[in-house]
């Protein structure tokens, strides 16, 4: 009786085991467009030329009052970003007033003992400048003073991606950076998904492009 409970097992669990990734796989192959071409920050003003265009942004609106976003950006780094630095398609995009240029610097300086902050890239302009980038997102959440908790993804077709049946928000547009819990559970999930995304596309397109040249 043993052998054959043991043998049932053995047979069942592949079989469970493809089934379950296979369905994983029809679920999170591509992480969902929420907002399609929201407006690019070429415009703004930056240290160097800077687009959302051909990258794939952690984009973040953090007001004047850096000093007392210390823990948020500590929890971004820490869960998100630091992870994903070494990738030459990703980026992190803060989008801030121009009168908080100095506070950007220092701010930066702070973090460069904990952080690769050379990777962090500051776009800056008036207020309405950044009032139409965020509104260009279309999302439920709202500017106060050129600030908002949630950080956003967008991807290098300039749409913004997130879930459109999340369990707690049913769409989710954006995430929040004072939440470890959703950093680590929901947006490096998220993050995960679009470069695998980009990472099989770039690989279809190579053995594509072989495929062709051999025919030639």
């Amino acid at each position: 009786m043993k052998k054959f409970v043991v043998l049932a097992v053995l047979f069942a669990l592949p079989i469970i085991a493809y089934l379950f990734f296979a369905s994983g796989k029809n679920n999170f192959a591509k992480l969902p467009v929420l907002t399609e071409q929201v407006s690019d920050i070429s415009a703004l003003d930056s240290e160097q030329s800077l687009s959302f265009k051909d990258k794939i942004s952690i984009v973040a609106f953090f007001g004047t009052n850096l000093e007392g976003l210390k823990g948020n950006t500590f929890n971004l780094d820490q869960k998100i970003l630091e992870k994903y630095y070494e990738f030459n398609d990703f980026q992190f995009v803060v989008i801030l007033p121009e009168e908080a240029r100095e506070e950007a610097e220092a701010f930066r300086k702070e973090f460069s003992g904990i952080s690769k902050t050379e990777k962090w890239k500051f776009a800056f302009g008036s207020r309405e400048e950044i009032q139409k980038v965020f509104k260009s997102f279309e999302s439920p959440h709202k500017l106060d003073d050129a600030y908002t908790p949630y950080v956003f993804i967008i991807d290098k077709d300039l749409n913004l991606r997130g879930r459109d049946n999340d369990e707690d928000h049913g769409e989710l547009y954006a995430y929040d950076s004072r939440s470890v819990a959703e950093l680590n559970n929901k947006m490096d999930d998220d993050v995960k998904v679009i470069l695998a995304e980009y990472r099989l596309a770039l690989k279809k397109n190579n053995n594509e492009s072989k495929s062709i040249l051999k025919k030639q």
